[in-house]
């Protein structure tokens, strides 16, 4: 036993379709002796492989939790192979509040894996996924777009690996997924990450950037639909095969995140999908608080692909400013 408090009320080893929460207690000023409710659904026939399905990591992010909330409304346990295991908002504080982090302790959960079981509410959470989800698992998706700060060319990525095969297994599932670009990232920071935690174990693992901006458009929304059922398809775990899509596929070279090093206003020049050579300039930062000076210009440290850009119309150091991508020629799609 783990000595996690968190308890599911849907049995992961039934048969058919069950809807039920991850309850996590949590004493705070508004419930002494509250729950936080994790919504969970599990959906399983016949013999075959898990999927384990996440979105809402980050609570800002949408284009997952809708497109995973539509499956667990609309999959027919007939069509099912194997077990689904669907949790469309999994840091559920945070995405009650539209947050990145969890009102709760101002926790990130895809920086606290593998949790502790005696931790904070959201190291909890990761703890739970850790030693009970992720067990159970072959094929982990795990949703992101960029939240209120970022902005993505719509993107399905894994990582490279140490592990050749694995490597090679999430990197077919990628493709399956069938977002416009399929990307071999490159993390500023891996430790904590739920993707790092889910590598260790062996596991297949796919996530996604799918636009930003805090919202969700009905583009990236079809794009996420889509994907979660080629996903599945795939892996042999939903009846049919996966929806042929273009995907152009990327990679993260080193020193792809740029940087900013001003505070201002952040007036962009390039688009997101503009193929840059280096030098070109990207944005201007636009000091703000005198006229009459001129901005300083960020530009490209190579040449490559803006596929991300900062969102809010102001900017300070330390912000990313933008991130560029090669076209990978390691990958098929």
């Amino acid at each position: 036993m783990s000595g996690n408090p968190i308890t599911a009320t849907v049995d992961f080893d039934a048969k058919g379709i069950q809807h039920g929460y991850l309850r996590l207690p949590v004493s705070r000023d508004e419930s002494a002796w509250g729950n936080v409710l994790i919504p969970i659904c599990v959906i399983a026939n016949g013999e075959g492989s898990t999927a384990l399905l996440t979105g809402g990591n980050h609570g800002d992010e949408y284009e997952g939790p809708a497109a995973l909330y539509d499956l667990a409304a609309t999959t027919d346990p007939s069509d099912v192979s194997g077990r689904i295991i669907i949790l469309p908002a999994l840091n559920t504080p945070a995405f009650e509040a539209a947050r990145r982090t969890s009102p709760l302790d101002g926790g990130n959960l895809n920086r606290a894996f593998p949790g502790r079981a005696d931790g904070s509410p959201t190291e909890k959470i990761a703890d739970y996924l850790t030693t009970t989800l992720l067990p159970l698992a072959d094929v982990v998706l795990d949703f992101h777009s960029g939240g209120k700060t970022l902005d993505f060319l719509p993107f399905a990525a894994c990582h490279r690996l140490d592990d050749s095969d694995q490597e090679a297994r999430s990197r077919a599932a990628m493709a399956a997924f069938g977002a416009p670009y399929s990307m071999v990232m490159i993390e500023m920071d891996p430790v904590g990450l739920y993707d790092t935690e889910a590598e260790r174990r062996g596991k297949v693992f796919v996530t996604t950037e799918l636009g930003g901006g805090g919202t969700a458009t009905p583009w990236t929304l079809g794009i996420a639909r889509r994907g979660v059922r080629n996903l599945l398809r795939h892996a042999g775990i939903l009846a049919g095969d996966p929806e042929p899509a273009a995907s152009e596929a990327l990679m993260m070279p080193d020193d792809c995140f740029v940087i900013a090093e001003d505070t201002g206003l952040a007036a962009y020049r390039a688009e997101l999908g503009t193929v840059l050579s280096k030098g070109d300039p990207i944005l201007d930062i636009w000091p703000i608080g005198r006229t009459g000076e001129r901005p300083v210009i960020i530009t490209a440290p190579f040449d490559g692909i803006l596929f991300a850009r900062h969102v809010p119309g102001l900017i300070k150091p330390g912000d990313c400013a933008a991130v560029l991508a090669v076209r990978d020629e390691f990958v098929s799609v």
